[in-house]
């Protein structure tokens, strides 16, 4: 497979401003099938605000999305969800009152009737989930409901699959569930993932590229092979 048949993402010079605040600044970033892209960067930087803008929760003042090398300009989020982006949101944002299954259900949303059912690599990745399925959301650990968060975004079948601070205030053993998890999925090198994080010893782990944002920009870009630790830890304690 060529670079451009498993090129998923493009997000080429956006710009993106919350009233006169220049939030994003000429940002591009790429995010290939089989491979897990890391934007790295301390709070406030624009990591979110990127999120919101691939996934056409913020207007953009200028740039384009693609997906597949479609435009998506002018799309809902909904209907974004429907070309097969998903997301896991920072805070996970599951739904306390429903149980663990009602949770997994909403994932159906965007999906044709057809395909409305559990993927079985759910319970395969998460298998904590499925002993689960009849409890509260609420009353799930943190690592318990980022699990499920992931898991809501997987009922969905995407192809880019985008995940917002996945390790924040989880506890350790969960971290490393979640991390086999992400490198199994992109071992099956069928899906893209945007890994957002602060916790640079969890991405270096995982990550194929690394992207380090600083007010609003992308200041380093590197690969796996290329990245020196040392000037990416720098970049995030400045």
């Amino acid at each position: 497979m060529g670079v451009e048949d498993s090129l998923m993402l493009e997000a080429n010079s956006i710009d993106l401003y919350y009233g006169a605040s220049h939030a994003l600044r000429d940002v591009s970033l790429r995010a290939e099938l089989g491979k897990v892209t890391c934007v790295l960067g301390r709070n406030g930087v624009g990591k979110t605000s990127l999120l919101r803008a691939v996934f056409g929760l913020e207007r953009i003042r200028s740039g384009k999305v693609k997906l597949r090398g479609d435009d998506l300009s002018g799309l809902a989020p909904y209907e974004r969800a429907r070309r097969g982006m998903a997301l896991v949101p920072q805070g996970r944002e599951i739904f306390p009152r429903l149980t663990v299954l009602e949770n997994l259900m909403t994932g159906f949303a965007p999906l044709p009737r057809g395909q409305r059912r559990i993927p079985d690599d759910v319970f395969a990745l998460f298998p904590v989930l499925q002993g689960m399925l009849r409890r509260r959301g609420g009353d799930l650990s943190g690592g318990q409901q980022q699990q499920l968060a992931i898991g809501r975004a997987l009922v969905q079948r995407p192809k880019l699959l985008v995940l917002d601070e996945p390790t924040e205030g989880i506890q350790p053993s969960i971290i490393k569930d979640i991390g086999r998890a992400l490198k199994t999925l992109a071992s099956r090198g069928d899906m893209a993932i945007v890994l957002v994080e602060q916790y640079f010893d969890f991405a270096r782990e995982l990550g194929d590229v690394f992207h380090v944002m600083s007010r609003g920009k992308i200041v380093l870009s590197q690969t796996a092979a290329e990245a020196k630790d040392d000037e990416i830890r720098r970049l995030l304690t400045v």
